[in-house]
C-alpha cells in the first residue's frame, strides 16, 4: 500500500499562461525536492508480503515514479513482516500425538511387567492328570473266551462247583451237590456219535458235577466240555440235535449213588449251550424214573439255572473278568433235546 505526502505546495499548480493563478503565484520558485509532510508517516504491515525477521532493519528502497506534477513524490518502505504465529490446531495436534506416543509406551511396559510377572509366578500349575477310560480299562481286564490259545487255564472241579451246594440268589433254594467229576477224556461223559463228535472237534476236557435240584423230585448232571475254540464248539452244538434226534448218541449222566442210577437208565430232558471255546450242558431226570414232558416248566427252570445262570453267567463270567486279553464273547446260544435211557450205568472212572 502505497502512501502520499502533501504539503502545502502541492495546492497550488502551475497556472496556466494568461490565468490569474499566474499572477498570483508569481514569486521565487519553490525549493527542489520533497516538502515536509504535515502528518506522520504510518507504518502499517502490508498483508500481502511474507518476509523473515531479521536483526538489522531492511534497506529503504525508493521508488522514483515520474507524475505530472514534478514537484509532487510519493516514497514506499519495504517493512519488515513480524514473524508467522503458529496455529493452536497445530500445537494441539501435536500435543494429541505426543500423549498417544505415551500411552502406547506405557500399554507395552504394562504388557512386558505382566509377562515377567505371569513367567515368575511361584504359584505351582496344577498338572492334569490322566483319567483312563473305564470301559477300556474294564475291557481290557477281560480274558478272550474264543479259543484256548487266549484261555489257557484248564478247568477244575473247584472252579465249577465250590463247596456243597449252588445257590443262584438270595432267597432261593440251592441245589446240593452230590458228585463232581474231571476228565481229560471228554468221551467218559457221552456215547456214540456224540462223543465221537466231541473228541474230533479237539475237547479236551470235560468237568462236571451231580446236583440234587431243590424239593428233590429231580436230579441234574451239568458240566462244560472244554473244545478248541468258538468254531468248534459251535459245530459241536449244531451236529449234537441231530444225533440226538436220530439216537445216535447221548449225554451220560453221572451217578452219585445207590439213588441216583435213574441218571443212567431214565428217559431225560438235556440242554446246551456255548460260550467261547465252551460247550455248557445239563442233563435232568425225574427222581423217580419216570418219563419227563417237553413242556415240563420245572425241567426248563433247572436248564436255564444250570447253564445259564451258573455256568455262563457264573463261572464263564468269572473266568473272562478275571482275564487281560480285551475281547469279549459273543451271546452264549443254547440247545435242548430229549434222550432215551440207557443201560450203561457209571463210567469208570466215575
Amino acid at each position: 500500500m502505497v502512501y502520499r505526502y502533501e504539503s502545502e505546495e502541492d495546492a497550488f499548480e502551475d497556472p496556466e499562461p494568461g490565468s490569474d493563478l499566474a499572477v498570483l503565484g508569481a514569486g521565487p520558485p519553490p525549493p527542489a525536492g520533497p516538502s515536509p509532510s504535515r502528518f506522520p508517516a504510518p507504518s502499517l504491515p502490508r498483508p500481502n508480503q511474507l518476509m523473515l525477521p531479521s536483526t538489522q532493519p531492511p534497506p529503504v528502497t525508493r521508488v522514483s515514479t515520474p507524475v505530472a506534477a514534478p514537484r509532487s513524490q510519493v516514497y514506499t518502505s519495504a517493512q519488515p513482516v513480524e514473524p508467522p504465529t503458529r496455529r493452536g490446531g497445530g500445537r494441539l495436534w501435536q500435543v494429541l500425538v505426543g500423549g498417544a506416543a505415551v500411552l502406547v509406551l506405557l500399554a507395552l511396559c504394562g504388557l512386558g511387567a505382566a509377562a515377567l510377572l505371569v513367567d515368575n509366578d511361584p504359584t505351582p500349575q496344577a498338572t492334569p492328570t490322566y483319567q483312563p477310560n473305564v470301559a477300556a480299562s474294564a475291557s481290557a481286564q477281560r480274558q478272550d473266551l474264543d479259543s484256548r490259545d487266549t484261555d489257557q487255564a484248564p478247568l477244575t472241579a473247584k472252579e465249577l462247583f465250590p463247596g456243597k451246594e449252588v445257590k443262584l440268589a438270595d432267597g432261593q433254594s440251592a441245589y446240593e451237590i452230590l458228585k463232581t467229576h474231571s476228565s481229560g477224556s471228554c468221551a467218559v461223559a457221552a456215547t456214540d456219535e456224540v462223543a465221537d463228535l466231541l473228541v474230533r472237534l479237539g475237547c479236551n476236557q470235560v468237568v462236571r458235577a451231580t446236583l440234587r435240584a431243590p424239593g428233590g423230585d429231580h436230579l441234574v448232571t451239568a458240566g462244560l466240555f472244554n473244545l478248541t475254540d468258538k468254531v468248534s464248539a459251535e459245530r459241536a452244538r449244531d451236529r449234537i440235535r441231530q444225533l440226538l434226534d436220530d439216537r445216535q448218541g447221548r449225554f451220560r449222566g453221572l451217578t452219585a449213588g445207590d439213588d441216583t442210577d435213574v441218571l443212567a437208565t431214565a428217559p431225560a430232558r438235556v440242554g446246551w449251550q456255548v460260550r467261547g471255546h465252551y460247550l455248557a450242558y445239563a442233563l435232568v431226570v425225574r427222581a423217580d424214573g419216570a418219563a419227563v414232558k417237553p413242556g415240563d416248566a420245572k425241567i426248563r427252570e433247572i436248564l436255564f439255572d444250570m447253564i445259564e445262570a451258573h455256568l455262563s453267567r457264573g463261572v464263564l463270567q468269572r473266568r473272562a473278568d478275571s482275564g487281560t486279553a480285551g475281547q469279549p464273547t459273543a451271546a452264549p446260544t443254547e440247545g435242548s433235546g430229549t434222550q432215551s435211557g440207557s443201560d450203561d450205568g457209571e463210567l469208570p472212572g466215575d
